[in-house]
């Protein structure tokens, strides 16, 4: 089961962009305090440098079936293998200058296990009250009775919201695309720093 949960199938349904995260880029973190699992609470608005927070539905677990239907629901499977895919490009992530974290509706125990499970070197914070759908407007999604973040991938600095990704397909591809973008970034930067050449 711990396999399946870290191999996508071929024929997931691929999500399209519905426009609900089209009113993300420039807006600012809310003041909104969330559970991590390291046991401290992160307040979004706080937050200073550049962050990379990826939102996700919610991650499986071995000894917890999926919902039923789960892969035919567009954008609803791939969390372990993003998950994965961020610890395994953490090095570079942060010599890029960029912090983690991940983010979802389930609780932090739940995600305690998760970070442990998976060994991921970065902290998982829980909305559970779903805050965020509110304060941020952010795209959800229903199966059975429960209300789900739809997956996405907010680059910010100094609290504010520089880049989105969404929809995000395949999950396992994010943190490469996430990496791409901060290297062009740090390239336009730098470009931007140098010296303009004297005209003649």
């Amino acid at each position: 089961m711990s396999t399946h949960l870290s191999q996508l199938p071929p024929d997931l349904p691929r999500p399209v962009d519905d426009g609900g995260a089209a009113h993300l880029e420039g807006s600012f973190f809310p003041d909104v305090a969330l559970p991590s699992t390291d046991g401290t609470s992160v307040n979004l608005s706080d937050l200073r440098g550049r962050w990379v927070i990826y939102i996700y539905p919610m991650t499986g677990r071995p000894d917890v079936p999926l919902p039923d239907g789960w892969d035919g629901i567009p954008g609803a499977r791939g969390c372990t293998p993003q998950s994965c895919r961020f610890r395994d490009q953490y090095k570079e992530l942060t010599e890029l200058g960029a912090s983690i974290f991940g983010l979802s509706a389930q609780a932090s125990d739940y995600q305690r296990e998760v970070r442990d499970r998976l060994h991921l070197p970065f902290q998982l914070l829980s909305d559970s009250s779903l805050q965020l759908k509110g304060t941020l407007r952010l795209p959800m999604f229903t199966v059975g009775s429960i209300e789900l973040f739809k997956r996405l991938t907010l680059i910010a600095e100094d609290g504010r919201i520089k880049k989105v990704f969404y929809p995000v397909f395949p999950p396992d591809r994010n943190a490469d695309d996430v990496l791409a973008w901060l290297r062009s970034d740090a390239q336009s930067g730098a470009a931007g720093d140098a010296p303009r050449a004297a005209r003649p």
